[in-house]
């Protein structure tokens, strides 16, 4: 209990009003601007996996003293069964953050957030030379603190446990650059999530140098200041082993007079909501995940070989693309378009296509039209939104209609698939009658006179 009173006022959440709540499950225990009376409140907190502490001045205890601890209380603090803490909404001095980060290296914690903080000041980080912390995985949204660049030396410090670190976010915290010096110590890092920052072009290609994030598999650039498709390709080709690489909500555009080769490990690539008015190029070929949904595009002819899911919804087609040079496709999103019509035929010939989403379109009802729609729904393929929102546009009697209300009986589409086999019958009729006739009335019939 002593360690976890001394834990609890280097964090500065002492002397505050407030208490901690668990959940339900007794897993989750939230805290809230907790007070001295309320110790007890903060103690239930430490059976559980995860913690939430909200709210507090931690300036106050700048120059609280904060000793090495014994070996009971290392103890006490590794049979703690807590991996993840969340501190919210706090002024946080980096001097104090430098020394209570000590004790996460008798714990097991694995997963550090931080949200809505601000760091202030320079800490004395060289306490940490040669420390490994448990953690893995660290978070940081909406914070404040000073520029990254010319603190190397500082985070040099910590290079022992950044080493290991394996998931790093910093988003929504108007991060403009990342020194490259600061990639190169991230050596077993699998995810960067940098989404909603003013990252540009020209600082990308300083963070993704030579030597920098070698065992990244997830990068996230999502909505920051990119423009330039072929300058974020250069950027990343020497990350070779990215697999996945979020471009969304960037407004990208392509230098024609440009070209370059994305790492061959890519298999998944957002480019949704990035502005695009046609299929930007080159893609990176072995893809086997596509999304360009809410753009502008008319047509899309694409050729990926290991494509298994494209999604195009919220676009301007007004034709189903054509996917035969697609032949491992197995999910297609066409939600929200243009589309009047879905040719069931063509789609039916890829023999791994199993999901197909197309509602929201203004369909033609016309008997191949809804018919299409129709078989497909009834092969199982027509997942989301079937068929409640798959309704007729035209034609007029027929309008606001569900689709699969829509009458398709042979009788009804294709007089002549009906016309035809009763005139032949009728024919194969008459002919018959003939014959009859004839055998019946044999007199009738006289042999020509010889001359």
């Amino acid at each position: 209990m002593n360690v976890a009173v001394l834990l609890l006022l280097g964090l500065g959440l002492l002397e505050a009003e407030g208490r901690c709540f668990f959940n339900r499950t007794q897993e989750h225990c939230v805290c809230y601007r907790l007070s001295q009376e309320s110790l007890g409140s903060i103690i239930q907190c430490l059976p559980a996996s995860v913690v939430e502490f909200w709210g507090g001045e931690l300036e106050r205890y700048i120059d609280f003293p904060i000793n090495d601890l014994d070996p009971s209380a290392i103890d006490m603090l590794h049979s703690l069964v807590i991996r993840k803490i969340i501190f919210g909404d706090l002024l946080v001095p980096e001097i104090l953050l430098a020394r209570v980060l000590r004790f996460f290296s008798y714990t097991q914690v694995q997963e550090l957030v931080f949200e809505s903080c601000v760091f202030e000041g320079r800490g004395n980080w060289g306490e940490m030379a040669g420390k490994d912390l448990p953690i893995l995985s660290l978070h940081f949204h909406n914070v404040t603190s000073a520029p990254l660049t010319g603190r190397e030396q500082d985070l040099s410090s910590l290079s022992s446990w950044m080493e290991t670190l394996q998931d790093l976010a910093v988003t929504g915290s108007h991060v403009t650059s990342l020194p490259c010096d600061i990639g190169r110590v991230f050596r077993a890092l699998r995810s960067l999530d940098v989404a909603q920052n003013s990252l540009g072009d020209e600082s990308l290609m300083a963070t993704f140098c030579k030597g920098a994030f070698p065992q990244l598999q997830v990068l996230s650039l999502q909505r920051n200041n990119l423009t330039s498709y072929h300058s974020v390709c250069k950027s990343v080709q020497l990350l070779r082993e990215l697999q996945h690489l979020d471009l969304s909500q960037n407004k990208l555009m392509a230098d024609p007079s440009s070209s370059c080769q994305w790492p061959v490990s890519l298999r998944i690539f957002n480019l949704s909501g990035t502005g695009l008015d046609e299929v930007l190029t080159p893609l990176p070929r072995s893809l086997e995940v596509l999304d360009m949904s809410c753009n502008h595009l008319h047509a899309v002819d694409i050729s990926l070989s290991s494509l298994k899911k494209l999604f195009l919804s919220q676009n301007m087609l007004q034709a189903v693309p054509s996917i035969r040079n697609c032949p491992m496709l197995d999910t297609l999103r066409l939600d929200n378009n243009s589309i009047t019509e879905l040719p069931w035929d063509e789609v039916k010939l890829l023999e791994h296509l199993r999901d197909v989403a197309a509602a929201g379109n203004p369909y033609n009802c016309s008997c191949s039209g809804a018919g299409g729609l129709q078989v497909l729904a009834g092969m199982g393929h027509l997942g989301q939104g079937w068929p409640q929102d798959y309704r007729c546009h035209s034609p007029p009697h027929y309008q606001g209609r569900l689709v699969k209300d829509v009458p398709v009986s042979v009788l009804q589409c294709n007089s002549a698939a009906v016309i035809a086999p009763v005139c032949i019958v009728l024919l194969l009729l008459g002919m018959a009658g003939a014959v009859c006739l004839v055998r019946s009335r044999p007199r009738l019939i006289r042999p020509c006179c010889r001359a």
